[in-house]
This record gives structure tokens, C-alpha cells and sequence, in this order.
């Protein structure tokens, strides 16, 4: 007899026990004498019976699932997120259910309907990344928001389940570490300023370039769209500005990515002619060309720390969790002291 046409019912039959002893063996919950649980044991054998993932949900009273909300379906950057939450929760026996932000209204209405699609198909917790919620919209979900771990944001009512990095601080050692090689004239192009990350990243920055006497209303500053085209046309932008600079600083890797290959296309040497720093330190940097220096953040030991939270608050573990991490800046060979200053 093939599993899929296998009850319960019809191992209990087997076994000679009745429906309730072959449920508490099956979901290994309650007693049952050894006799019993061994009769049960052989008809499960002989009948090559698996249970239902619907019925272990019920024997156990969770779904052995963990929901993950992330803002995009695009880019390179949030795929080693998804890789790392996937390790985690997979090494403890759990599966992943995904949503992305879709749909129509801005960033903060999609992620609500992400929320509460992912928590109504019967998740045991979830992780948002970047999830730009208010207090007041996670208090609708009730008791099922104890169950929800931020990723990349802080909320004052969870700050316990908030995993965050200190991305003011973050863009404060880019502009030092231009700074530190001799960069004055200084262009920008920045991500979205909807996403708080971004804008506390270029507040870190500009303040930086504030402190020693760079004036950020007479800089290039341009927004875009933290994608690798967005960070090509921007430098393109910049180039056929007519404005002067030695350096550029881009606010994720993949903008700069694009950017380092406007400059290629257009006979622009990186790091003689202009230096180039990104944001994230992403896998792409170390492959780019010419390498790209970025500031290094911790993502791998953040993602980890907060799914640990979340696998502690759902199912009884004692994973050891920290909310500190370190912020650093990878040097490699996008940036040296300026070299000729560029006249487009």
C-alpha cells in the first residue's frame, strides 16, 4: 500500500489500538504503554505511512514554519539574506513562507498586507526585513505580533525584537574614509529617501563633510534607486553635469557597481582619475573592477541573531542573542588619493 492512500485510521486498525493511542504515537505527545507504541511503530512500517504536515501542525500546535517578508523581488542584496534566514531555520527544522511587497499603495500598506497574509496562512513567527511599520500597526495583529522579529529598522514598542545596524555611523566612516584620502570635491548618489536606512546613512555622511567645512548645498547630489542602472545613469548624470570631483561616494553597492562601469565606458580611471566607495560590502565588490571599498556591515550576524530571537520566542530554544554590532570599512583599490580632476 503506497503512503499516499494511508491513514491514521488505518494504522490504528493494524495495530489493534485505537485512533487517539495512534495519534499520540504519530505526534509524540501523551503516554502510551511501550507495547502499544511498538505495535503502533510496525503498522507505521508495514503500511509505510507518513503523516500529513497539516496533521503534525495539529499534534504539535504550530506549523513548523516561520514567515519572511521581504520589501522587493529584485536586486542582489536581499538573496544572501533570504540564504542565511533559509540556513538557520532549516539547521533548526523549520521551513520557510515568503512574501514580497507588492501590489498597489506605498512602502508601509504593502508591507501590511504582507504581514498579515504571511501570519494568516498560520505562521508560527515572522521576520520582517526592512519592514516600515508604525507601533499602531502591529498592535492590530494582537497577541501575533510577540511573534514578529524586524530586520534593518527599530520600533520603540519591540525594540527587544528589533535587529538593526548604525547606518548614521555607517555613512559618517565613508566620508572619513574620503577624507582621510584628501577628497574635498565630493558627488553623491544616494538611495531612496523613503527608506529611513538611506536617509540616516547620507545624514551620517553629509554631517561628516559638515564637520570639516564641506558645504552639502554646493555638492552633486543625486537619489536613485539602489539598482546597478540606477547608479549607471546617475554617473552618467554626473558626467555630463560639467562638475568637478575626485570622488563619489554611492549609497549601495550596486549603484556604485553602475557606476564603475559609466566610468569604464566613458575612459574614466578608477581610482586614478576618481575614487569610488560603496555601501553594504556586498559579494559584488569583491568582484567588481576595479575592486570596490565599502563600508562593511555585519548582515550575516544580524539576519542570524534575529532569527535566533525568533526561534527562542516560538519554540522554547535558548539561542544567545546580541543587538550590537560592529561597523567597518573595507579597503580595497577603488579609492586612493585624488589623481586628476575630472573635466567632463
Amino acid at each position: 500500500m503506497t503512503s499516499d492512500k494511508v491513514t491514521i485510521r488505518q494504522v490504528a486498525r493494524l495495530a489493534g489500538v485505537g485512533l487517539g493511542t495512534a495519534s499520540r504515537v504519530v505526534g509524540g505527545k501523551g503516554a502510551v504503554s511501550p507495547a502499544k507504541a511498538e505495535r503502533v511503530r510496525k503498522a507505521i512500517e508495514e503500511l509505510q505511512f507518513q503523516p500529513s504536515h497539516v496533521a503534525r501542525s495539529l499534534s504539535r500546535g504550530t506549523t513548523q514554519a516561520i514567515g519572511v517578508y521581504i520589501p522587493v523581488l529584485s536586486g542582489t542584496f536581499y538573496t544572501p539574506v533570504l540564504q542565511i534566514i533559509n540556513a538557520e531555520l532549516l539547521a533548526a527544522g523549520v521551513q520557510m513562507m515568503v512574501a514580497f511587497g507588492s501590489g498597489d499603495g506605498d512602502a508601509r500598506a504593502r508591507a501590511m498586507r504582507g504581514v498579515e497574509f504571511l501570519m494568516g496562512r498560520g505562521c508560527d513567527g515572522m521576520i520582517g526585513m526592512a519592514l516600515p511599520l508604525l507601533d499602531e500597526d502591529l498592535a492590530v495583529l494582537g497577541k501575533k505580533r510577540e511573534r514578529i522579529v524586524i530586520l534593518n529598522h527599530s520600533l520603540d514598542a519591540m525594540r527587544d525584537r528589533c535587529f538593526t545596524l548604525d547606518h548614521y555611523f555607517g555613512g559618517q566612516l565613508a566620508a572619513r574614509t574620503l577624507l582621510e584620502h584628501s577628497h574635498r570635491e565630493i558627488a553623491v548618489i544616494a538611495g531612496p529617501s523613503s527608506l529611513p536606512d538611506s536617509v540616516l546613512r547620507m545624514e551620517g555622511f553629509l554631517d561628516q563633510l559638515d564637520s570639516v567645512g564641506i558645504d552639502r548645498r554646493s555638492m552633486w547630489i543625486v537619489e536613485s534607486d539602489f539598482t546597478a542602472g540606477g547608479g549607471w545613469h546617475a554617473a552618467r548624470a554626473l558626467l555630463d553635469s560639467g562638475r568637478r570631483f575626485t570622488a563619489l561616494f554611492c549609497a549601495n553597492d550596486e549603484m556604485a557597481v553602475g557606476a564603475l562601469s559609466c566610468f569604464h565606458s566613458a575612459g574614466i580611471r578608477v581610482p586614478h582619475d576618481v575614487s569610488v566607495i560603496g555601501y553594504d560590502d556586498t559579494p559584488s565588490a569583491d568582484y567588481s573592477a576595479p575592486q570596490l571599498t565599502s563600508v562593511h556591515l555585519p548582515w550575516r550576524e544580524m539576519t542570524q541573531n534575529g532569527v535566533w530571537q525568533l526561534l527562542n520566542l516560538c519554540y522554547g530554544l535558548s539561542h544567545p542573542v546580541v543587538h550590537d554590532f560592529e561597523i567597518q570599512v573595507t579597503q580595497r583599490s577603488s579609492v586612493s588619493s585624488p589623481g586628476d580632476v575630472i573635466h567632463p
